[in-house]
């Protein structure tokens, strides 16, 4: 089958990445979808955790929302999934994870044409199966690709990842919070990350938010209830002016961002929340390749490890193998403090 014998009437449907930045990159592509077909439906497959990106994504219907457990099949939520998937009538599903069980439930589901790199050997599952996945270097090469014709070549750029909120909603937010009366400037930090090595220390992280307030700013700590204790260990050393605004709630960090002047972010999804929204962002990178998971959209800062330039020139064919050895606890807190106030005095 091609995608040609789809109808363009029919919506299509995303079944991305389960993580946070990957979610947020996935826009790129509902884009690029929208520009092939304007008319045309498109809904993504979430988690309760990600689901709050889609209300603020353009171009996205829908979210459907389903939990699907990371270690093992869960048939019945699959045929759970599978008989929602059924009842909106999809042409198309593009399945951007290459595990087996990401296309389950869009083939119970009967969806006409289902995309996806072969990745564990879904022929079955897949009807529109794609190659060389591991020779696109990227993840949005390989997410974009899926939602092109069969061997067509990547446009020049990609589409930007974007969310858009609305001053009122963040002004609405902030009331119920009670942060209208925080002075300006705000700056967030998002000490968390997935992955071993590619958090900042939150003494690092605490130095710096005592540094900010002695400058006037208001400091925003975010993230899940991971990084709480991280927040309250801030909070208590750098005093009052410091806010915990971690949750399991996404919509908050969502929402902080938009109104923030200015966040600090680690390589972790955050950072991609924050520069889809055109937030000045500041990434702290260490054992990872900026070149390969920064986000598609500028930002104001990347920040790496000194020294070792001939690792950062390997990492572009290497990827994380070459700067898997540096540490973001070499990155200073005074270079940090730098690229924030550089930003502030813009």
């Amino acid at each position: 089958m091609s995608q040609n014998s789809t109808s363009a009437t029919k919506p299509v449907l995303i079944v991305p990445y389960v993580w946070i930045g990957d979610f947020v990159r996935c826009h790129s592509v509902v884009k690029l979808l929208r520009t092939q077909a304007p008319d045309r439906s498109v809904d993504i497959v979430s988690s309760t955790l990600c689901a709050p990106l889609a209300d603020y994504m353009p171009g996205v219907r829908q979210a459907i929302v389903m939990d699907l457990p990371r270690r093992r099949l869960g048939v019945a939520l699959q045929r759970q999934l599978a008989d929602r998937l059924r009842e909106a009538h999809y042409g198309q599903a593009l399945v951007m994870s290459r595990k087996w069980k990401a296309a389950l439930a869009p083939w119970l589901a009967g969806i006409p044409l289902r995309t996806g790199f072969a990745g564990e050997a879904r022929f079955g599952l897949l009807n529109d199966v794609r190659w060389g996945e591991r020779k696109l270097p990227r993840m949005i090469d390989q997410m974009g690709a899926l939602a092109l014709p069969k061997n067509a070549g990547p446009p020049p750029e990609w589409p930007l990842p974007e969310l858009k909120v609305s001053a009122r909603d963040v002004d609405a937010w902030c009331n119920r919070q009670g942060l209208s009366g925080d002075d300006p400037p705000i700056v967030t930090l998002s000490p968390g990350a997935v992955g071993a090595g590619k958090a900042w220390p939150p003494g690092h992280y605490t130095e710096l938010a005592r540094a900010l307030i002695k400058d006037g700013a208001s400091v925003w700590i975010l993230g899940g209830p991971s990084e709480t204790p991280i927040a309250k260990q801030i909070a208590d050393v750098a005093g009052n002016r410091v806010r915990d605004l971690t949750s399991n709630d996404l919509r908050n960090a969502i929402l902080a961002l938009a109104a923030a002047d200015v966040g600090v972010t680690n390589d972790s999804g955050l950072m991609h929340v924050s520069a889809a929204m055109s937030t000045p962002t500041i990434a702290i990178f260490g054992p990872t390749s900026p070149w390969h998971w920064k986000p598609l959209n500028p930002i104001a800062a990347i920040l790496e490890p000194p020294g070792d330039e001939a690792a950062r020139e390997r990492a572009r064919a290497e990827g994380n193998d070459a700067v898997a050895h540096r540490r973001t606890t070499d990155v200073a807190v005074k270079t940090v403090l730098a690229a924030v106030r550089k930003v502030l005095g813009r």
